[in-house]
């Protein structure tokens, strides 16, 4: 019997038309353009007028059909993300749903934005060992909803989004090579959502507690760090060396953060891939969205040696090695769409800023 592999053969993103500019942040919060871009590379992200679901929904059906398939022969759904439409039941459900995946089994998986890399092992192991065919592998956020919009560290940085891969077992020996999933409880602290989860007593949300906690320097510090090393130790497991490498697709948090990965690798820009500038952090999302991209953009020839690597909150971090097949293009299209949406990103958000205490300057 044949050794049994775990090939990426669809992928595809759901991208919300709602664009939030730097000059758009500056009437939310004391900023401007020239300051967020400086410090993190992100000059716009995008706003969701929809569910995480919805999302999903959008982002699998064009995975889906980038690898040949039909819904029903999905046979698990699994959906990283830390900004779940309800804490029960999993949004991956919802999504499994409405793309018609029928009998597929679902479930969720938060580990911050280290979550599609997590996601991407469970999917391998599943197929690897025979206990599914082909997994539809979502990273899908709306950010925007738990950010707390008068703290300039946090609001100027995250995004919304979604994006997908098919994994399918296959003879050939590609998909992932090598694996590293990581977590440092001890200094959760550092990047925190507190109010949200059970702990404490039920009551509406505090606008003090609310939205997303995080201590930069420190995140900064860790994060360059350990997608360094993880991403070092992934491809020694995999018995490459550095320069085998032909892409890095690294978490899109902040330009310095990726510039000062790729400067501890030894890679330079054309082997490491950016869209940062366009969506910001998108969490969970960022890359599966960068490696949809990077494939539309001709970045990852057939056979390529890919490293996914990401840190997040936890604190977390994941990295791996995967091995690309032959293919580089889609086998077809979806007609899949978000809803029509003809409004601005700051009318979308005016609920949330205001309920932090913020407004929206003219």
């Amino acid at each position: 019997m044949s050794q049994r592999y775990a090939e990426i053969t669809g992928w595809g993103t759901a991208l919300p038309p709602a664009v939030l500019t730097n000059d758009d942040m500056s009437r939310i919060v004391e900023t401007s353009d020239e300051w967020i871009a400086s410090r993190t590379g992100i000059k716009e992200r995008r706003i969701s007028h929809v569910d995480v679901s919805e999302l999903g929904r959008v982002a699998g059906l064009r995975a889906i059909a980038a690898a040949g398939l039909e819904p029903a022969q999905i046979d698990m759904v699994i959906n990283a993300t830390c900004t779940p439409e309800n804490l029960l039941p999993a949004t991956a459900g919802l999504i499994q749903d409405k793309i018609g995946a029928t009998g597929a089994g679902a479930m969720d998986l938060n580990a911050n934005c280290s979550g599609f890399v997590y996601a991407h092992a469970v999917a391998d192991s599943l197929v690897k060992t025979g206990a599914s065919h082909r997994v539809l592998v979502l990273g899908a956020e709306k950010f925007s909803y738990i950010l707390d919009w008068t703290d300039r560290s946090t609001c100027v940085l995250f995004g919304d989004g979604a994006g997908a891969i098919v994994v399918e077992a296959t003879d050939e020996p590609v998909g992932l090579v090598a694996s590293e999933l990581g977590n440092d409880g001890s200094a959760a602290e550092h990047l925190c959502l507190p109010g949200r989860g059970t702990a404490g007593q039920v009551a509406a949300l505090d606008p003090l507690t609310a939205g997303v906690r995080m201590n930069g320097p420190e995140i900064f510090r860790r994060a360059v760090t350990v997608m360094g090393e993880a991403s070092q130790r992934v491809v020694d497991a995999a018995g490459w060396r550095l320069e085998d490498v032909d892409l890095l697709i690294p978490h899109q948090a902040n330009q310095r953060i990726l510039d000062a990965t790729a400067r501890r690798l030894g890679l330079d820009n054309a082997r490491m891939f950016s869209n940062l500038h366009a969506y910001g952090n998108t969490s969970a999302a960022t890359i599966p969205i960068a490696l949809s991209e990077a494939l539309e953009h001709g970045r990852v020839p057939p056979g390529a040696n890919l490293v996914f690597v990401a840190f997040g909150g936890g604190l977390s971090w994941a990295a791996s090695a995967v091995k690309w097949g032959s293919r580089t293009t889609a086998i077809a299209t979806s007609d899949a769409v978000l809803p029509d949406f003809d409004g601005d990103a700051l009318e979308l958000l005016r609920p949330n800023i205001e309920f932090f205490g913020g407004s929206i300057s003219s």
